[in-house]
């Protein structure tokens, strides 16, 4: 009888359509899941007009849905480690779908907010665990590109959001927004069809016959033989998934990854709601604006993809690191009035690194944690950030209240970047689990003992 190490048939793999289904699948859900980003921030000046919400208002009723992507993350990624990540997908899915759609029945905030709040928990859930599958499905020379490249899907949707309201709000007023944020429903029967189950559920469940199929699918150099015994890197979960996240030295590391989602969540979320309204006070018209959104969303697929390039080929913690630092100075550059072309260079850039670094850092900590605890690890890191996505929006409602200058208020949305900076450094690398796999394979090693 052989052994095979599922792990290392899969990190050995070469990318083919197999791993394309898988992305493509993952990514859609992405897409839609960024639509709902910034759907929100194309139709609040009409909101606070229609309900005579003031700033401080408007910027409370766009955290209910960040309050409930919070909640959806810290529950649903322990959870996705414990059933299974594809069964979670799919609950997840159907929730925001549905609840994005009835948004545009609300009558009144109360509605609106509530509706908001249950799409939240879903879209909190999906991402932890998307994240996870392609990372546990991806070949390991491109893992941190496919993470990226798929969760680029996010800036897809926002630009999708942007360039809908642009040509459907005036003529046919803000609900169809989210009416069309319900078309994550029709994807859920190819999810159910196609998308395959973390292995570590089929290993659980003895399934033999099912670990061969997705392997040969996987890697084709691959050849199942009769009487193979499989088994996983990964140890099966035990107790609270969360509290591993503190064991073998990680607590300081996991510290940091909250530390740095807070900001960066912050960062992205103050500026996909307010940045047509800032840009708004600024002097530039309402198309204008929506435009500069659409700007740093494609800015923002750039510096996520470059990102996971640089990743996948040098220190992955060193590119957050300067993108964060280039944030910092770009978003500042905002304040100051200048040519079209110019303040739109400005915008992608920094898109492409408040943005952009997220999704790099999600796939740098996608990978720090072992698979048994791979969705516990970014959900919670989601989560916690998830608080930096409700204050951001609530903060820069307060800063419009009190009258500060426009450097004054781009000054404060940039300042997390610093944070985000020194807390990346902190950072452990030598206790993580891609450092660890890392070092593994200097030494000669079959796949199959």
């Amino acid at each position: 009888m052989r052994s095979i190490n599922v792990n290392k048939i899969i990190d050995e793999s070469k990318f083919n359509s197999y791993h394309l289904l898988i992305l493509v699948l993952c990514a859609f859900v992405i897409v839609c899941d960024g639509y709902d980003l910034v759907v929100y921030g194309t139709v609040v000046p009409l909101l606070m007009k229609q309900w005579n919400l003031s700033p401080i208002q408007a910027g409370a009723l766009g955290s209910y849905a960040l309050f409930g992507m919070m909640l959806g993350a810290l529950f649903f990624g322990p959870l996705a480690d414990k059933i299974g990540r594809k069964k979670v997908i799919l609950i997840c899915v159907t929730m925001f779908g549905l609840f994005t759609g009835m948004v545009g029945f609300s009558r009144g905030p109360t509605e609106f907010g509530l509706y908001r709040f249950i799409a939240g928990l879903g879209l909190g859930g999906v991402m932890p665990n998307a994240i996870s599958l392609i990372t546990e499905y991806s070949p390991r020379s491109i893992r941190s590109t496919l993470v990226t490249i798929m969760f680029s899907g996010m800036q897809l949707g926002a630009m999708s959001a942007a360039g809908l309201g642009i040509v459907l709000i005036e003529p046919l007023g803000w609900r169809v927004m989210f009416w069309a944020g319900a078309a994550p429903l029709l994807v859920v029967p190819l999810i159910l069809l196609f998308l395959p189950e973390t292995m570590s559920i089929y290993v659980a469940k003895n399934d033999d016959e099912k670990i061969r199929s997705v392997l040969k699918k996987i890697n084709p150099v691959y050849k199942p033989e009769e009487g193979e015994k499989f088994s996983l890197e990964a140890a099966k979960v035990v107790g609270m998934p969360v509290v591993s996240l503190f064991e073998n030295k990680r607590t300081l590391s996991t510290i940091m990854f909250w530390i740095t989602f807070f900001m960066s969540l912050l960062m992205t979320y103050a500026l996909q709601t307010w940045l047509p309204k800032l840009m708004q006070n600024a002097g530039y018209s309402m198309g204008s604006s929506l435009w500069f959104m659409l700007i740093l969303n494609v800015g923002a697929i750039v510096g996520a993809i470059t990102g996971g390039l640089l990743s996948d080929r040098i220190n992955g913690r060193k590119v957050i690191v300067v993108f964060y630092a280039i944030a910092f100075i770009s978003i500042c550059l905002l304040s100051f009035k200048t040519g079209m072309v110019t303040l739109s260079i400005l915008v992608a850039i920094a898109g492409a690194t408040t943005m952009g670094t997220q999704i790099s850092a999600n796939a740098y900590v996608s990978q720090y944690y072992p698979n048994n605890i791979r969705s516990t690890g970014i959900g919670w890191a989601l989560g916690i950030g998830r608080m930096g996505g409700i204050v951001g929006p609530m903060m820069v409602g307060w800063l419009l209240t009190i009258n500060l200058t426009l450097q004054q208020n781009f000054l404060v949305v940039a300042l997390p970047a610093v944070i985000a900076v020194i807390a990346m450094m902190i950072v452990q690398e030598r206790h993580g689990h891609s450092s660890t796999v890392a070092a593994s394979v200097q030494k000669p090693e079959s796949v199959m003992d």
